[in-house]
């Protein structure tokens, strides 16, 4: 799979889920705390797969570069 690289926008540790965007575009793609390598927060940049969930796609195999 090729690897993503992007920002984490939004991270709700509560709920276990939130956004990245994209380094390469305007896009943003749902994350789930089931997806995660490594914990997040907002402002992390991450490296991340897409992987077709029930709803889109979805972040996987999430981790922290920086």
């Amino acid at each position: 799979m090729d690897k993503n690289h992007g920002t984490v926008k939004f991270f709700n540790t509560e709920k276990g889920f939130g956004f990245i965007k994209h380094d390469d575009s305007d896009k943003e793609t749902f994350v789930h705390v089931s997806g995660l390598i490594n914990q997040i927060k907002e402002g992390d940049k991450v490296e991340f797969e897409l992987q077709n969930g029930k709803k889109g796609l979805n972040a996987v195999n999430v981790t922290v570069v920086g």
